[in-house]
């Protein structure tokens, strides 16, 4: 039988918490103290401040999609007709220029990703276009990394070497799960041939990283479909996993409505499709990494987090840290470390004003003091699991001890003398250990609608 936490502690913490891929997360942001000015402003001081050291971050969202996935819960846009692409990629390249003003000099590029959507929906020589002219303005971190999100459908050869030639080292496909039953309910059939000449064509060009996303939780999933998904996945020898926890959020996702609850393994079930997926990584070869993240120790991503430096940021976990993030295109979030802002999701919205020459933004937060010391914390959780004593005494109130405590007799997390530890146990909560540090969260009750998908 597979070994998995008590019954009783996975119905106590399946509760709806943040994947904590910022602090404050969005649906807590202060959006009525933001405008653009601040936005600006700390955009300005924290490329002043790290640009020549750190180098800086590039997000570039890529929202079109031929079609729709229904597990999906990312910003997208459904058409066929890639006559939308020229279009989108010249308002792209503006807003890039409109934060090239900001910066007043050349930056320096350190970090790298295309998401969507569907990147490869674009054709390789408008991705080669759009990022050639993106490059030819920055001054290139030694370190850098470049990576992208493939469907395995349609990335091409030509895809993987014009992006390879740009400087792309990193691709992450999106596998989802490889039964044909769930693949059908969720809208994303591929077959195993497919996702198979993706990753040799990606070899064979030089790829020194490739990802597969993988999900447990989905409609139809059992022990035994889930069990045989990644003895295929195992079979191609991916050199990281994502695997993720399905967010069921039909409230936001109308798309997630064309099956039933019912449909949907329950609480149990669901952590024995995450353990069963754990247990086969393990004997392969694999080792945890943060929260939801496996890799092979050739991988850089176990380097980073063996060394102690692995960051986490809306692009999920990374190997650089870089205090600014710039995320271009519709519904991207930049991440200035003084503050956040989220573009326009509207694809309309968006081009119409960048072609008036504004930022497009949509909402935004300003951190506080205590924002970004409690960033620090859930931070040091989420990629070291463990705290320092001397950070966990500053933000530490009656709430914090009381909810760390509760945690601690649970056996998730243990006080040592250096600090707070998540013990191997306690992985599987890691979330709910980060939200008790999510002040925001608390002070900010969003009503009964419920805004985050379920920790288990």
């Amino acid at each position: 039988m597979i070994a998995t936490p008590e019954t009783s502690l996975l119905k106590k913490y399946d509760v709806p918490v943040p994947r904590y891929t910022s602090y404050p997360t969005v649906p807590c942001w202060n959006v009525n103290a933001f405008s653009a000015r601040p936005w600006v402003q700390a955009v300005e001081k924290a490329f002043d401040e790290t640009n020549d050291s750190q180098g800086i971050s590039l997000y570039i969202h890529l929202p079109f999609c031929e079609s729709l996935c229904t597990y999906c819960a990312c910003n997208t846009r459904i058409t066929k007709n890639h006559a939308v692409e020229e279009r989108y990629l010249r308002s792209v390249l503006t807003e890039w220029e409109l934060y090239r003003y900001i910066f007043g000099k050349k930056p320096q590029l350190r970090e790298l990703h295309l998401g969507g959507g569907t990147p490869t929906f674009f054709s390789p020589q408008n991705l080669r276009l759009l990022l050639r002219t993106i490059l030819d303005a920055c001054t290139l971190h030694p370190h850098r990394e470049f990576s992208f999100e493939g469907h395995p459908n349609n990335t091409t050869a030509e895809h993987l070497q014009t992006l390879y030639d740009l400087g792309f080292r990193r691709v992450s496909y999106g596998v989802q799960d490889l039964d044909l039953t769930v693949q059908t309910a969720i809208h994303r059939i591929q077959p195993f041939e497919n996702v198979e000449t993706a990753v040799q064509n990606s070899r064979r060009i030089g790829y020194d990283s490739i990802g597969f996303d993988l999900i447990y939780g989905l409609p139809y999933q059992t022990v035994e479909t889930i069990a045989e998904t990644f003895r295929q996945v195992i079979q191609l020898r991916p050199d990281r996993i994502a695997f993720y926890s399905y967010a069921h959020v039909p409230w936001l996702k109308p798309g997630q409505r064309g099956y039933e609850d019912a449909n949907l393994p329950n609480d149990t079930t669901k952590r024995q499709l995450y353990e069963t997926g754990r247990r086969l990584l393990h004997a392969a070869g694999y080792h945890d990494i943060g929260m939801d993240h496996f890799s092979l120790e050739s991988d850089s991503l176990y380097r980073t987090a063996q060394e102690g430096t692995l960051h986490r940021n809306f692009m999920g976990y990374t190997t650089s840290h870089t205090q600014l993030l710039v995320g271009l295109g519709a519904s991207s979030i930049s991440d200035a470390g003084y503050a956040y802002a989220q573009n326009s999701k509207s694809v309309e919205e968006y081009e119409t004003a960048v072609a008036e020459h504004q930022l497009p933004l949509l909402k935004g937060h300003v951190q506080t003091d205590e924002d970004r010391l409690l960033r620090r914390c859930i931070l040091e959780i989420a990629c070291q699991g463990k705290l320092g004593g001397a950070l966990l005494a500053r933000v530490s109130d009656e709430e914090i001890v009381m909810g760390l405590r509760e945690l601690e007799m649970d056996g998730i997390v243990e006080f040592r003398g250096d600090g707070l530890w998540v013990t191997e146990n306690g992985r599987a909560f890691m979330r709910n250990v980060c939200c008790v540090f999510d002040k925001r969260m608390r002070r900010q009750q969003t009503g009964k609608t419920p805004v985050f998908s379920r920790a288990i």
